[in-house]
């Protein structure tokens, strides 16, 4: 029990870290990135602290990871960081952040049909009942319950989709390389494979007027520490000994609460009732997630 909650508890603090995102994807813009590029640095430079710090606390053994493990970080970098990238920036462009927000937090409902899939994970009611509260919670959390002001293109509702699906597989794909590799290596090889992808796909310094500008560099690297390697640190990390992947982003899903708290403390943004409302629903959920009702703990 204390393991699992171990476990949650990185989670939680993985969501809170990637709840950052949004200040440093609004510092780098304003600093003259693209989307794209954004995510190419992201990934790169991710990249070199983590095998900075897999060397130094794991050593060079700890890259020697089997096939299977590869192949589970060579689908993580591919659909749930390339992939996902792409089209969440490309539903931001059509259909504006909340929206955009608001259908990748979809992802519980994914995840939840994949563990059921692939881990004959159970559909019970109290999971049923998270799930709804998570996603309502969600939307409220990030449109303040007003979706007047939201334009509704196919394309951009379907790219939506397609990030909230590609960022619903993680926990699948996650928790199959953590069960054998290091957190630390299996970041790593995640980080590799998105930037092979981004850059193959994207050429993202392409559109840059000036890729290697000391102050975009600069918040660069403190975008690829603190909500990216120690992000992907802790959640690997957590998923070594989580036994139920859909909890999993539902328990990241603070990271919707943290940005919406960042936006309003550092960019001044309203915070309404709708969005208080929401923040509440989004802790309720984590907690019906997590906490074990008397029922359950009874041996059957």
């Amino acid at each position: 029990m204390k393991t699992e909650f171990k476990s949650y508890a990185c989670i939680f603090i993985a969501g809170s870290l990637w709840g950052t995102i949004g200040l440093f994807v609004k510092l780098m813009e304003q600093s003259g990135s693209t989307s794209s590029y954004t995510s190419f640095l992201r990934m790169g430079l991710g990249l070199v602290l983590l095998v900075a710090i897999t060397l130094i606390k794991d050593g060079p053994g700890a890259f020697r990871i089997g096939k299977g493990t590869l192949i589970s970080c060579i689908l993580l970098g591919f659909i749930c960081q390339a992939i996902y990238n792409l089209a969440y920036s490309n539903a931001v462009n059509a259909i504006g952040v909340a929206l955009s927000s608001v259908l990748l937090y979809t992802s519980p409902i994914f995840t939840s049909i994949t563990s059921f899939l692939f881990f004959h994970e159970k559909l019970g009611q109290r999971k049923l009942i998270a799930l709804f509260i998570n996603i309502i919670g969600c939307a409220l959390t990030v449109t303040g319950g007003s979706f007047t002001g939201l334009s509704f293109a196919v394309s951009g509702l379907l790219f939506g989709i397609a990030a909230g699906f590609c960022y619903s597989l993680a926990p699948i794909f996650g928790r199959l390389a953590a069960d054998e590799g290091s957190p630390f290596a299996v970041s790593t090889y995640n980080f590799l494979f998105a930037t092979i992808f981004l850059a193959v796909f994207t050429r993202p310094w392409s559109d840059v007027e000036d890729p290697l500008n000391l102050k975009l560099l600069a918040i660069g690297v403190g975008f690829a520490l603190i909500p990216t390697a120690l992000g992907y640190i802790f959640y690997f990390s957590g998923l070594k000994n989580i036994t139920e992947s859909s909890k999993v982003p539902v328990v990241a899903s603070i990271e919707t609460v943290i940005a919406t708290m960042i936006g309003m403390v550092v960019f001044h943004e309203d915070l309404h009732l709708g969005n208080i409302i929401g923040i509440l629903c989004v802790l309720v959920s984590i907690a019906i997630m997590n906490l074990r009702w008397r029922r359950e703990e009874q041996p059957h």
